[in-house]
């Protein structure tokens, strides 16, 4: 997933985007790392943030689209 790199270039630490999500900096980092599935509301969140669609950050598209506003 793109998480890291998404995080990275919004110069964020994964402590920040934990506490973001509400969630423990160590559980973050299994989500990048692929030791632990997001969990849907999380990863919608995330694309939200990033402005990006949720398929961009699953690598399902090399395609940067903004995240459908609605």
């Amino acid at each position: 997933m793109r998480l890291k790199e998404l995080r990275e270039s919004f110069s964020k630490t994964q402590c920040e985007i934990a506490n973001f999500l509400h969630i423990k900096q160590n559980t973050y980092s299994q989500y990048e790392t692929n030791q632990r599935q997001i969990p849907i509301d999380l990863l919608i969140t995330l694309a939200k943030f990033y402005k990006v669609s949720v398929d961009y950050i699953l690598e399902l598209t090399d395609i940067d689209v903004p995240y459908p506003k609605n």
